[in-house]
């Protein structure tokens, strides 16, 4: 696959992009809101521009657009298929970068549990499970009630700024449900780094091999 990026004029550019472009470019649905709402602020968009400024966290606070990279692919070890994320951008944080792994949601939810995921299990599996638990840290904690999308999402965003020597790394999800459809399996997951999960800001989870790692949860407008 090469990796070459073309700019895009409009929101309908990103559609050939989705590994389903039929099924998953639909009204109401994460991945047409999510680049309409993108592709129309030109970079960030005003809520989560607000979410950066309202963390106290001041590497964080005054993020610069550098680059996005719709339905960004990073190869994960074990299984058959990539972490695809629907927005990979990379920012600037003063003298330093940031690789921000951007998740849309509406009502979609984030997919299997871990133990759901795992339960036809295969050497692959098995290998990426490890993986992602040794990467995050995580070696040791019960998974089986985690959504498997958001651990290999937010290694997507590690291994991002490892990639392109980024000090920062945030795991960003942008919701447009007025349900909050999704928090209390994303607040679950906080709190496997000690975190009480809030919205509308940026909240430091760990320092990752040598990366900084945070998330957020911000509604879209």
């Amino acid at each position: 696959m090469a990796h070459f990026y073309i700019p895009t004029e409009s929101a309908e550019d990103w559609r050939r992009l989705l590994a389903d472009p039929d099924k998953h470019w639909r009204d109401g649905y994460s991945a047409k809101s999510l680049a309409t709402c993108w592709q129309n602020a030109g970079g960030f968009p005003a809520e989560v521009t607000a979410s950066f400024r309202a963390s106290a966290i001041p590497q964080i606070q005054e993020l610069e657009f550098v680059a996005g990279f719709p339905e960004h692919k990073v190869e994960l070890p074990g299984g058959r298929r990539p972490s695809q994320t629907d927005i990979m951008v990379l920012a600037r944080a003063g003298r330093e970068l940031a690789a921000v792994a951007v998740e849309g949601k509406v009502e979609e939810s984030f997919g299997e549990f871990v133990r759901d995921w795992r339960q036809h299990d295969s050497e692959g599996k098995t290998e990426r499970l490890a993986y992602l638990t040794e990467l995050l840290g995580l070696r040791g904690r019960d998974l089986d009630g985690i959504r498997y999308q958001l651990l290999h999402r937010t290694a997507s965003a590690l291994l991002t700024a490892e990639r392109f020597t980024a000090r920062h790394a945030v795991m960003f999800v942008h919701s447009f449900s007025s349900r909050r459809t999704g928090f209390d399996d994303y607040a679950a997951f906080l709190q496997l780094f000690s975190l009480k999960a809030t919205i509308g800001t940026v909240q430091r989870a760990a320092t990752v091999g040598g990366t900084e790692l945070y998330f957020s949860w911000t509604l879209g407008v």
